[in-house]
């Protein structure tokens, strides 16, 4: 039982609703840092590095609180693939994951003012091969905004998918099993 109150550093309805299902209500207070990829900083070392600068920035202001930081990436030949910026780059994006199978990396952090502690789950996600009328109905619904490798796998977006090999929880962004363990860890 939960004696301690979260604070979830994003406004990702999908981290809240997936916390919720491991019944914990969080607290919501984003981080809104910088997401720039450092040159060279592998995939896996991207989101680790913006989980922990999530947490960190939010228990700056927040320090008698457990607060969790999430971040999701696509990887793909060893390119990530974040949210899109504008629907070219869905495009682009989708046609570079077509056919294929690719990464998709979570970290997640527990933070306190006395204690901080990284996880990472991946999985592998294949997509089947996708024509231009297949992406432009896919775009057409506009799930793909926000979405890290554009697409969403628990949306519309399942339609693109033809098969996941590790935490489907984890390829929505946040990898349920793991992350409750870690919130008992905390006391949350």
């Amino acid at each position: 039982m939960p004696t301690r109150s979260l604070v979830l550093a994003s406004r990702s309805p999908r981290r809240i609703d997936l916390l919720r299902r491991i019944g914990r209500d969080p607290v919501v207070d984003p981080a809104d840092i910088d997401e720039t990829m450092i040159a060279g900083e592998s995939a896996i070392d991207y989101v680790r590095r913006l989980s922990r600068e999530k947490a960190s920035t939010v228990l700056a202001r927040r320090v008698d609180a457990v607060v969790l930081g999430a971040d999701t990436c696509v990887e793909l030949d060893g390119v990530v693939h974040g949210q899109p910026a504008d629907a070219d780059e869905v495009r682009r994006t989708l046609r570079a994951l077509s056919g294929r199978t690719h990464s998709v990396h979570t970290a997640v952090t527990v933070a306190t003012s006395g204690a901080t502690r990284t996880i990472v789950e991946s999985a592998r996600v294949s997509l089947q091969p996708l024509g231009e009328p297949l992406i432009e109905w896919y775009l057409g619904t506009g799930e793909p905004f926000g979405k890290a490798g554009s697409y969403a796998v628990q949306g519309h977006g399942a339609v693109l998918v033809t098969g996941v090999r590790g935490l489907m929880s984890g390829v929505i962004g946040l990898p349920l099993g793991p992350v409750a363990a870690l919130l008992d860890e905390f006391g949350v």
